[in-house]
């Protein structure tokens, strides 16, 4: 979510909106979507008034250089800012389902809280009506989107109903999949075209558990993940690279590799300096560099176990050669920066670079130039 400052209709109300070209509205109107005209010029503005008194008031217009067609927002006339909830040519796309939850992770970027928030599922709900071309992945986060139940599976039929090709990735614990009564409600004849991207940080309870800072939850989210193995559903975990978890790095590589090998991939993900990890910074900043035979022993375990894994979060020089292959240039485009250094650097173009608030926080290992290329 982006707080994008606009010129904007002043009878337009704050509610999910398209943004249009006034040249695509004869042929893009229908009566069940709300349109903003991205306008330049003051005729423009004029037509969009005209239209409106012709019947079509379901058009308003807004001013932005920030604003692209196709963005799906929510204008807030009085303030002059549009909040930007899906941004079209933004390679990531992903919407918040609730931001309450049940742990309490060391290095969560998004501190929960306890707010009643069911109304964000009525606004996906509405983005995704809103959306005009389909992206090829959305994803669902929190919070814990297994909170909302049944309605977390609304959302999902939703997606699947106006937009059939694209893949939903759900971020989620896994924790209330224990719960038979949730675990139906959600996976009963569902599709494989979602995928659940949850997260394991130990071998043994104590270490997940404290990581996630929630007694039992090791416990809950392992049966979590044979429910969902027994639904047939593919499975990316995620490993957070934080030092208590670096420490067991290769028991816990050991651990999925014996059993949960019906997993899609691992993933493992350097920490983002930002949330309760700034509050945790003895436990969460870590130089990877530090830790390279760890990294390199985990990559050889799960070879040999034939899981496939990436590396995410992670720029090139914070990883050994022996890797580089195996990186994947997830952070979301609009999350990340380079810094100077980066410039000189012959394999920017393949690197995920650092996240944008990385100056507050930590950079996941010294950012050096690298001069040679990828092989």
């Amino acid at each position: 979510m982006r707080r994008i400052a606009a010129r904007i209709d002043e009878v337009v109300e704050s509610q999910v909106h398209r943004v249009i070209a006034i040249d695509q509205i004869s042929d893009s109107w229908t009566p069940d979507i709300r349109y903003l005209v991205l306008v330049n010029e003051k005729s423009e503005i004029e037509e969009v008034v005209k239209l409106r008194s012709a019947g079509l008031t379901n058009i308003g217009w807004i001013e932005s250089a920030d604003i692209e067609i196709d963005d799906v927002v929510v204008p807030q006339a009085k303030k002059s800012v549009a909040i930007v909830l899906y941004r079209a040519n933004d390679l990531h796309h992903s919407l918040l389902m609730t931001n309450q939850c049940n742990s309490y992770c060391l290095m969560c970027s998004q501190p929960p809280t306890k707010q009643n928030d069911s109304w964000l599922v009525r606004e996906a709900i509405d983005v995704i009506r809103h959306i005009r071309i389909s992206p090829v992945v959305l994803g669902l986060s929190g919070g814990e989107p297994l909170l909302l139940g049944s309605a977390l599976r609304t959302v999902i039929d939703e997606i699947h109903r106006n937009h059939p090709n694209t893949k939903i990735e759900v971020l989620t614990n896994g924790r209330l999949f224990s719960d038979r009564v949730i675990a139906k409600a959600v996976l009963d004849e569902l599709g494989n075209y979602v995928s659940w991207l949850v997260p394991l940080y130990g071998h043994a309870d104590f270490i997940h558990d404290f990581v996630v800072q929630s007694p039992g939850a090791f416990d809950e989210t392992i049966a979590g993940l044979l429910v969902l193995q027994e639904h047939k559903q593919p499975v990316q975990l995620r490993i957070v690279l934080i030092e208590p978890v670096l420490q067991i790095l290769d028991e816990l590589s050991s651990f999925i590799g014996r059993n949960l090998a019906f997993i899609r991939e691992v993933a493992l993900m350097a920490c983002e300096p930002i949330g309760f990890a700034l509050a945790n910074r003895e436990h969460c900043e870590v130089d990877l560099n530090d830790w390279e035979a760890q990294l390199v022993a985990a990559a050889k375990i799960f070879r040999r176990a034939k899981i496939p894994y990436l590396f995410m979060n992670a720029p090139l020089c914070s990883l050994p050669k022996i890797l580089w292959a195996d990186s994947h240039k997830s952070i979301s485009d609009w999350k990340n920066v380079y810094t100077e250094e980066c410039e000189k650097c012959s394999v920017k173009e393949s690197c995920s670079g650092l996240f944008s608030w990385h100056e507050t926080g930590w950079k996941p290992a010294k950012v050096k130039a690298i001069e040679e290329t990828i092989a």
